[in-house]
């Protein structure tokens, strides 16, 4: 999928969440193929984690990108594309991950078996210029170079996609309907606590700009009223070119920026390089694509608190 080198994007309205493929072998009764399993198979880790959530002890989830992998990287393994073509739900979100994408279409799966988080949440748009808008908003002239994947980054759009997810699973094994709503019930309000955090933690900033490594944070920008300016597009390995790098660094100092914000699955060369040469300091700022071996031990919504704790430090909220 097409992407920009360089994102500079206003903030707008919420958070994108994610989706996740999961292969889920689960001890119900009345559900999944046979009768006595439902497998779920979900694309990446923070479809997985919904998947998981919501299936609880019902559902067993196959996480299609290895953990420490870049999921627009994932390489998918024999026993992984197995594991597609008899799931009884794959969770996924179109042009994310190409590989994916080829592995599901040749699977040949019922309409009923797929769940493309595209088709439940309203995704952004990436321009030329780096500006975002919700797909199928007047384009203003921009040329759209494609749609924004990191959908799971906005709480309320997480919360979305774990009320489908559960639709899905209550219709592959109604005898769990009532477990699965629980769950599904029991996950919203801990996103809409944790959309309330962001919205409060973020609404008094001395600065509402943000340097990150990779364009992966529009949907939090426009969620909380913040503006990101990415080094990389929305595919991590983009490379920005020379003068971008020292608009950058040029930015960094004017609008009088703390801390350029790495990420735990790539490399950090380049943002370290822009925050030594304008005099500041880096951190973390994770996109959560993936766990990794620093971060084997958290979950999405502990990830989302330190994130929202960096960035109050970065821009100096109150």
């Amino acid at each position: 999928m097409p992407l920009s080198s360089f994102l500079r994007r206003p903030v707008s309205a919420f958070a994108l969440v994610p989706v996740a493929l999961g292969v889920a072998a689960c001890g119900s009764d009345g559900g999944g193929s046979g009768g006595d399993e439902v497998r779920v198979t979900a694309s990446a880790y923070p479809f997985a984690y919904i998947a998981e959530q919501v299936g609880g002890a019902e559902v067993k989830v196959d996480n299609l990108t290895s953990p420490g992998v870049e999921p627009h990287d994932a390489e998918l393994t024999p026993r992984q594309l197995g594991g597609i073509r008899e799931a009884d739900l794959v969770v996924f979100l179109d042009g994310f991950q190409p590989q994916v994408d080829d592995a599901i279409a040749q699977a040949d799966l019922d309409k009923e078996a797929l769940l493309d988080v595209a088709d439940v949440v309203e995704l952004l748009t990436t321009s030329d210029d780096g500006h975002t808008h919700v797909e199928g908003d007047d384009d203003h002239g921009h040329d759209h170079d494609g749609l924004d994947p990191h959908v799971w980054l906005d709480p309320t759009r997480m919360a979305s996609i774990a009320d489908a997810i559960a639709d899905r699973l209550v219709e592959i094994d109604p005898d769990n309907a009532d477990a699965y709503r629980e769950n599904a019930a029991a996950l919203d309000a801990e996103l809409t606590a944790l959309d309330k955090a962001f919205r409060t933690g973020l609404a008094r900033c001395e600065t509402r700009t943000f340097v990150t490594s990779h364009a992966a944070f529009g949907y939090l920008a426009d969620a909380y009223d913040l503006e990101q300016v990415a080094i990389a597009g929305i595919e991590p390995n983009t490379e920005p070119s020379t003068q971008q790098l020292a608009d950058i660094v040029q930015l960094v100092k004017t609008e009088d920026i703390t801390t350029v914000f790495t990420e735990e699955l790539t490399s950090p060369r380049t943002a370290d390089t822009i925050a030594r040469e304008a005099g500041v300091t880096t951190a973390v700022l994770d996109p959560i694509e993936g766990l990794s071996d620093a971060t084997e031990d958290e979950t999405y919504l502990t990830l989302m608190q330190k994130n929202l704790a960096a960035l109050q430090k970065a821009n100096r909220c109150s």
